[in-house]
């Protein structure tokens, strides 16, 4: 496995130039304790990454913001060269995480029910639990693990957003803070993959 802070090869290497890597981890990590340092890009990153989405979410007045994206922010950030940060995961897990909660309310009859988190009652607690266990089955079998996506599922499975446009939303969002992540990373000279991550192409070959 490639270590935190050794520079990408191949085309992403070649299309850097030196103004660029003075942004790149590693070299920053020459000049500032490496604790402090990751700390940092983790924090200001999440924090422009999700202000990004609170400011989509104020214009277009629609549910760009919403819980689970801060745990995956997290590990995009933080643990960008884990599987579980991967693009692939991110968008699948999230994916996994939307369609379970749709079953849930689907099988418990509360598609069109709105959120009432003071008053649960038996068939909410079960659109719950299906969700996530629905979640937590299909991640591993697809290979899929984003820990992110529990919440996500319970969000929908709560009834908190839960109509095809927001479960649309959901998954847009999802993909324009994927798409932050790979840009950010990358600039930082982090080995970020587009897609899967090389431990799972291996698995796959």
């Amino acid at each position: 496995m490639t270590r935190p802070g050794k520079r990408p090869s191949g085309a992403a290497a070649r299309t850097e130039g030196p103004h660029l890597d003075a942004l790149h981890l590693d070299v920053l990590e020459r000049r500032y304790p490496s604790r402090w340092l990751r700390a940092a890009y983790c924090g200001v990153n999440a924090f422009v990454a999700l202000l990004l989405m609170a400011v989509i979410a104020l214009v277009t007045r629609q549910p760009f913001l919403f819980p689970s994206l801060g745990p995956t922010a997290f590990l995009l950030f933080r643990t960008p060269e884990a599987p579980t940060a991967s693009p692939r995961n991110t968008v699948y897990g999230h994916l996994i995480g939307v369609l379970a909660g749709w079953s849930g309310l689907a099988v418990t009859g509360l598609l069109d029910t709105g959120p009432d988190l003071m008053h649960v009652d038996w068939r909410r607690v079960l659109a719950a639990v299906i969700a996530l266990g629905l979640t937590c089955t299909l991640m591993p079998v697809f290979r899929a693990d984003h820990p992110p996506a529990g919440a996500t599922t319970l969000i929908v499975a709560l009834g908190l957003l839960r109509s095809p446009a927001e479960l649309a939303t959901i998954m847009l969002a999802v993909l324009v803070l994927t798409a932050q992540g790979f840009l950010i990373n990358r600039l930082a000279g982090l080995p970020y993959p587009v897609w899967r991550h090389p431990r799972d192409e291996r698995k796959s070959a």
